[in-house]
């Protein structure tokens, strides 16, 4: 397995920070993650683990205001920066893959990142796949965030693994602040139940169904377009299902699933 780091420009001049992990032979397709709220590209370790050795190329960058990258600590002006910073991230991914199918994976804050991305961008995706994420129904608010305007983050809701949530809390690139004004986020949350029903590429929604992930994510799978689309669902397991005791069993449905996509 090949690591490798880089930087790239993004929207009105960011300099953000990327890393891939590659196999040792022509990958098979590429996975490309947008990481979810306050955390970072290097905490995907089991999808890496897992996907690389079986032949494909991983890519993830860190967000503006996220890890390595430039910006206030998780601001972002306008939610459209994300997907501007993701398009000109792709662009770079498919240079160094010209002939390779991507997919793009995306978790929590990412997942709506992806969705918003999809509807730009599907005809140069050959799939989607959603962890964490989910969407309100038409009309309805989308519920409160699991974080107050004056504290931090309570880790209890992302895993059940003790390991994880101490190597969350001692991570320094993961943000521990408390929640900042994020109108963006809000609006687009709210605009995502009207146009989801545009994507019609294949989808893989999957969630824990520990917390209010499980829910939200059956919404999306009803309004979603897609007519290939596929809803995973995992009793008890909580926000990050990669990072979750049953990774192992998340990631081969994954693997199935993208298997069946090649």
């Amino acid at each position: 397995m090949q690591h490798k780091e880089g930087n790239f420009k993004g929207y009105k001049d960011f300099n953000l920070y990327y890393q891939c992990w590659l196999p040792e032979e022509k990958p098979k397709a590429v996975l490309l993650i947008a990481h979810g709220f306050a955390e970072h590209s290097g905490r995907y370790g089991n999808v890496v683990n897992h996907f690389v050795p079986k032949g494909y190329a991983v890519y993830a960058l860190d967000h503006r205001g996220h890890g390595r990258s430039d910006g206030e600590r998780v601001q972002v002006d306008d939610f459209s920066d994300y997907t501007k910073d993701l398009k000109t991230f792709f662009n770079i991914v498919r240079k160094e893959n010209p002939a390779e199918k991507i997919f793009l994976i995306g978790h929590s804050m990412g997942s709506a990142i992806s969705l918003a991305y999809t509807l730009e961008y599907q005809q140069e995706l050959a799939g989607l796949v959603t962890s964490g994420g989910g969407i309100a129904r038409p009309g309805e608010t989308p519920p409160p965030r699991p974080r107050t305007s004056n504290q931090p983050l309570n880790t209890a809701f992302l895993s059940r693994d003790p390991a994880v949530i101490e190597a969350y809390v001692n991570d320094p690139l993961v943000y521990r602040g408390p929640m900042p004004q994020r109108s963006a986020m809000s609006s687009m949350r709210s605009r995502l139940p009207e146009q989801v029903p545009q994507i019609k590429l294949p989808v893989l929604i999957m969630a824990g169904n520990g917390g209010a992930d499980g829910a939200r994510s059956q919404v999306l799978y009803e309004y979603i377009g897609s007519e290939d689309k596929t809803l995973k669902l995992y009793e008890e397991l909580l926000h990050e299902i990669f990072n979750e005791p049953e990774h192992p069993i998340v990631m081969a449905d994954m693997e199935a699933w993208l298997e069946a996509h090649l």
